[in-house]
């Protein structure tokens, strides 16, 4: 329920809605407008290669190398944007921040951005899409990305003064999800109307639980 229901203070009662899909309590961090159906891939990682692995010294002699190895980082984030877009991708949903040359590349090639998405956020998206996060390197960066999710539509959304991010994914079961925003004067009230409707949604279930014979 945490999940799928959106305080807005400040607004009437009757401001309240129910909308399909999901919604994400943040802004894109890039946003390029897609039409139609489009694709989304969920990761868990910096896009942006390190350069050097956890407990492993890396060693320059000079400026120069040093520089050199930020260029080689810098085309290959180029090259996974770049082969992001080559599968279809429009969408990347981030549990991590992405550095500042990821962003720019997703601009340049056309991939909307959201990141810091909460581990519930992403477990809610793995559930409906049947996706599981990308890993991007290795040996086979290059190879076709299957784990793709699909959304309907992927747009911003402003409830109040807060800007978020409205997504409506496809579903791979037969939970179609729904989100609740609730209105009201101030964040007290919202969170009373959302704990009572909480207790009223768990009393539902209670009541339509399969009771095995």
């Amino acid at each position: 329920f945490a999940a799928l229901h959106a305080a807005v203070p400040g607004l009437p009662l009757a401001s309240s809605t129910v909308l399909p899909g999901i919604v994400l309590s943040r802004d894109f961090a890039a946003y390029c407008p897609a039409e139609g159906e489009l694709r989304a891939v969920l990761v868990t990682e910096p896009l942006r290669p390190a350069l050097t692995a956890p407990g492993v010294e890396f060693v320059v002699d000079s400026e120069g190398q040093y520089q050199a190895s930020l260029r080689w980082i810098t085309r290959r984030t180029e090259a996974l944007v770049k082969h992001l877009q080559s599968n279809n991708v429009k969408l990347l949903l981030s549990s991590t921040k992405q550095d500042e040359v990821v962003i720019y590349y997703a601009k340049l090639y056309g991939v909307s951005v959201v990141e810091c998405l909460l581990s519930e956020e992403m477990a809610l998206i793995s559930e409906i899409t049947g996706v599981s996060p990308y890993a991007p390197f290795g040996d086979n960066m290059h190879r076709k990305i299957t784990e793709t999710a699909v959304a309907s539509f992927c747009q911003p959304l402003l409830l109040g003064s807060k800007r978020c991010v409205h997504i409506g994914f496809t579903s791979v079961c037969a939970f179609q999800p729904h989100c609740l925003i609730l209105c009201g004067p101030v964040d007290g009230v919202n969170e009373q109307h959302a704990a009572a409707l909480q207790e009223a949604f768990t009393m539902l279930q209670q009541l339509f639980k399969t009771v095995d014979q």
